[in-house]
């Protein structure tokens, strides 16, 4: 990376590159002076002017690639441990200053096309324009200390583009400069790339790269895994049965994946209304592909197990290692289950259809849950408490057979029978509404 001294260290590259390179051509207009200061102080009423080319640097603006290529990252305890460099693209104007007719095209012509065949600045040309020696006796101290800037070292080459400017935007930039206009064009360098001195904090050094031998207690070097998967137990999906989109209390779900054989295997399902996850032990797999669990059934899994968006982790100790490795995360949609006994559907003298259902796993308070007959849909009465039993009351439901279809937390119930094909509607999810 770049110092902060590498804005300046562009601007003695490119002046040198064109310094030379206007004496190498040898230009019909005899000695020509190239400078690096703004152009109001280019002086045409100075008796001893000659031609010049004046490079200035009017803009710099944040390199849109770079920008956001890194971000500042933090430790837990909000340290600071890695800082991205500034990258930057620097906005020049060339401008031709002559006193005679044609002198200040022809230096422009000379100057365009050196700047055409030279695009990019290779680090040793940067090199040796900022190399203060023999010189260094008789250079300014601002041209010796360019050489500290570590332009030619950074990651990214430099590179000159001409850059367009419009009528308009010329002459806004010459009235704000006051000056007055010369033969002039726009070239943008990119990308400098300045290193963050910002503190950040050091890594301790590295004890072990691989897995320790327990015979030895050596370290057994990097493990190479040929294959495009991580070596590491990975979660792809857990698939409720019958093709179903969920799965209720009593399923046997299959936890699909790979690197997933081992000993000790645990199983861990976390619930936003849980404080803590619940933990199900499924012993040893020698399927790296997955294995299958069961879900619990009865009156405490009813309690324990709230219906909605679930969250599934592994844990187990793979083959050859020592310790446990836990999975990525993965999601089960848990279903809940309506009974409705017919008795329970009555339409009030106002046409409104009151409909009470039972609901397993209980409906906590917290829970979101709404209920479909046909396109109808209304929202659960306020509980206090957990409950079984889930009152709705929809404003109107045209009577005879309806289709019902129970909603918690964004996860609906199974109306579709899949279990032989072809998949057909769950005759015990519909309701016969009252005239």
């Amino acid at each position: 990376m770049s110092s902060p001294l590498a804005i300046a260290a562009v601007s003695a590259v490119l002046r040198n590159l064109l310094d030379n390179g206007m004496v190498d051509v040898g230009t019909p207009v005899g000695a020509v002076d190239v400078s690096a200061v703004a152009p109001d102080l280019v002086d045409l009423d100075d008796p001893t002017f000659t031609p010049t080319l004046n490079l200035f640097l009017y803009r710099v603006t944040p390199n849109p690639g770079w920008r956001n290529a890194s971000l500042p990252s933090r430790n837990g305890h909000g340290d600071r441990i890695a800082n991205p460099p500034l990258a930057l693209d620097l906005h020049y104007l060339l401008t031709a200053y002559a006193d005679e007719d044609f002198q200040a095209e022809i230096l422009l012509g000379y100057a365009m096309h050196l700047l055409h065949e030279r695009p990019v600045l290779d680090r040793a040309a940067i090199r040796r324009a900022l190399d203060p020696s023999p010189l260094d006796t008789i250079l300014p101290p601002a041209f010796q200390a360019l050489a500290a800037s570590d332009l030619a070292d950074q990651v990214e080459a430099v590179t000159v583009t001409p850059e367009p400017m419009d009528t308009e935007e010329v002459s806004r930039l010459w009235a704000a400069l006051q000056s007055k206009y010369r033969p002039t064009v726009g070239y943008v360098v990119t990308t400098v790339l300045i290193e963050s001195r910002a503190p950040a904090r050091d890594p301790l050094p590295v004890l072990s790269r691989g897995p320790v031998d327990e015979d030895t207690g050596r370290d057994r070097g990097v493990v190479v895994t040929p294959g495009l998967l991580a070596p590491f137990p990975t979660i792809t999906a857990v698939v409720a049965p019958d093709e179903q989109p969920a799965a209720v209390l009593g399923d046997v779900v299959r936890v699909t994946g790979h690197h997933l054989a081992g000993t000790d295997v645990r199983v861990s399902f976390s619930h936003r209304l849980l404080d803590e996850p619940i933990v199900v032990d499924v012993g040893d797999n020698a399927d790296p592909t997955g294995f299958d669990l069961t879900l619990p059934s009865g009156g405490s899994a009813a309690q324990d197990w709230p219906a909605g968006l679930w969250t599934v982790t592994a844990t187990l100790v793979p083959p050859d290692e020592p310790d446990p490795r836990t999975s990525n995360v993965a999601a089960l949609l848990h279903a809940p289950v309506a009974t409705l006994p017919p008795s329970e559907v009555d339409r009030g003298p106002t046409g409104a259809v009151t409909v009470t259902l039972g609901v397993a796993p209980v409906l906590r308070p917290e829970q979101d849950a709404r209920l479909a007959l046909g396109s109808a849909t209304a929202v659960v009465a306020p509980h206090p408490a957990a409950t079984d039993q889930a009152t709705f009351v929809f404003a109107d439901v045209p009577p005879g057979d309806q289709w019902l279809r129970l909603t918690v937390d964004g996860v609906d119930s199974l109306l579709v029978d899949r279990s032989d094909p072809p998949p057909v509607f769950d005759p015990t999810q519909s309701v016969d509404v009252p005239a």
